[in-house]
């Protein structure tokens, strides 16, 4: 199975490096000495603490995991100013059937937030977006069905 790239803006790729470092350099220690502790209760067949710092750490273990695999995989958004969409872009767009506007900012999914109106670069609007231009109307496709959007700034 081939690798797949992650687009982060540099902000994202800082985010991510920093919460990965946390958990190695503290939470992860943290962690070893809670179940040493739990440890030396005693019984551990009914030992609560011992389970839940075992499954934090199964939790913990899993999260460096996947930070890892996104770092090692990690594409940074360079903003190229060429007058067309792309991944980084901060987009205004007018829907045509009633005139409201709306602002995104296209990220790469891990960055994707929609109450930032930051939505992902495989989102059916961004896909829509990527590539055009200011003045450009084109078709979303989405599971209510296709409607039309007017590129109204590019950023």
């Amino acid at each position: 199975m081939g690798k797949k790239t992650v687009y982060l803006t540099q902000e994202g790729y800082e985010e991510l490096k920093q919460e990965l470092d946390d958990l190695i350099n503290i939470k992860r220690p943290a962690n070893i000495k809670a179940i040493k502790e739990a440890r030396a209760l005693g019984d551990l067949s009914e030992n609560a603490e011992y389970d839940a710092a075992r499954n934090e750490q199964a939790e913990l273990e899993g999260r460096i995991q996947k930070l890892e695999q996104i770092l090692e995989n990690v594409s940074i958004i360079e903003n190229i100013d060429n007058g067309k969409v792309s991944i980084g872009n901060t987009v205004e767009i007018k829907y045509i059937d009633d005139g409201e506007s709306d602002e995104y900012q296209i990220v790469g999914s891990q960055e994707a937030n929609p109450f930032e109106s930051k939505i992902s670069n495989e989102s059916p609007i961004a896909k829509a977006l990527l590539g055009r231009k200011v003045g450009d109307i084109v078709d979303v496709e989405s599971p209510n069905g296709v409607y039309q959007v007017e590129i109204t700034s590019i950023a």
